[in-house]
């Protein structure tokens, strides 16, 4: 086996948020009001994905609710295969599984 090109590797990870996680309280100067803001009657999951590559993030993709085996291949098809190129390995985790404690 030959060396192994890092220019070459491309790491797909996702991260996930809901909105109904905003923060009841925070930080002002004293005597200060806070004003801050959070989303009012969209509580739902928004989920992003990406690929990593040695020189910055591409193929970057948001999902308005929790990501599925049907949004998946559709993240693979039409935004990540566009930016790969002959020779690219791709590299995915499988923390999902792994958290749930399946094999």
């Amino acid at each position: 086996m030959g060396k192994l090109d890092p220019r070459r590797l491309v790491f797909i990870d996702e991260t996930w948020i809901k909105t109904n996680m905003a923060p009841l309280r925070g930080w002002s100067p004293r005597g200060k009001r806070l004003k801050a803001y959070a989303p009012h009657g969209h509580w739902n999951t928004m989920t992003f994905i990406a690929a990593l590559r040695y020189d910055g993030l591409t193929a970057p993709c948001v999902f308005d609710g929790p990501i599925n085996g049907l949004s998946f291949r559709a993240y693979i098809e039409q935004v990540l295969i566009p930016t790969l190129k002959l020779g690219d390995i791709v590299v995915m985790d499988n923390e999902e599984r792994m958290q749930a404690g399946k094999p």
